[in-house]
């Protein structure tokens, strides 16, 4: 029982993340702060958006991060035809690839530590 809530909650995290990108991105071209922020932004927008739902998702390990990255990667996908629609801004396929890289750098991360683990574990 207690998998399951945590599954929910990761679940929940993940869309209320997903929505904080989207409002994010309403923000007109006008009213965004002066600054290069572009790529870090993105960056770390969808590396929280990859490492939740990597955890928001079931199964094997390996299932997971593939599926993680890819929904990731939609969603940012989405978000760059979602920009074409809020003044001043626009759709840029550069984002896109940071946004992929944000989650794929995430995703590794978790198994990377999950394997530390494991490792670390087996040596006790």
């Amino acid at each position: 029982m207690r998998t399951k809530w945590r599954q929910t909650a990761a679940r929940i995290a993940a869309v209320l993340w997903a929505a904080t990108i989207f409002t994010l991105s309403s923000i007109p071209g006008s009213d965004l702060p002066p600054g290069d922020y572009s790529v870090p932004g993105h960056f770390a927008l969808y590396f929280v958006l990859g490492a939740l739902t990597m955890n928001a998702l079931g199964g094997q390990a390996r299932d997971r991060a593939l599926w993680a990255v890819a929904l990731a990667s939609a969603y940012g996908a989405s978000d760059e035809v979602h920009q074409l629609f809020v003044a001043g801004r626009y759709a840029d396929p550069a984002d896109w690839l940071v946004d992929t890289l944000g989650a794929a750098v995430a995703v590794a991360l978790i198994l990377l530590v999950k394997k530390l683990r494991a490792s670390s574990a087996e040596r006790r």
